[in-house]
């Protein structure tokens, strides 16, 4: 019985790495959304931060050095001296708890809005990839 339950879940597990990932413009939708509810408080509706306090998303060299980088940022949060665009932030970006496929929509979304633009799409199995850092 614990052999049949084990390869029934492996079954699950491997089915389901299976399914289609949700397409780029499906993930920048919900990622506009999510945006609005986790991001817009401090990177503001256009992008562009607060100076000093709160470093820009639109057009930034800090973003698109590292996607990477700027995902773990999402992913686990970020403090610490930065500089984006040649101006130097010192502060704390909480984790906000969201999942992979969520962290990847609001990535989708923050990657190609506000005149910056992203070939690849972010994928949860990207983000799910992330170490610590």
């Amino acid at each position: 019985m614990k052999l049949f339950l084990g390869l029934y879940a492996l079954f699950i597990l491997g089915f389901a790495s299976w399914l289609p990932q949700k397409s780029r413009t499906e993930s920048i939708a919900d990622g506009a959304e999510l945006y609005q509810d986790f991001c817009v408080q401090c990177h503001l509706d256009s992008g562009l931060g607060v100076s000093g306090v709160f470093p820009p998303l639109k057009q930034s060299d800090y973003l698109f050095e590292n996607i990477d980088r700027a995902i773990a940022g999402v992913k686990y949060g970020l403090k610490g001296p930065i500089v984006v665009n040649e101006e130097a932030y010192n502060g704390v970006m909480v984790m906000q708890g969201l999942d992979d496929q969520e962290i990847a929509d609001v990535m989708n979304y923050i990657l190609n809005s506000w005149g910056n633009q992203w070939e690849e799409t972010i994928t949860s199995n990207r983000v799910k990839e992330i170490p610590k850092p």
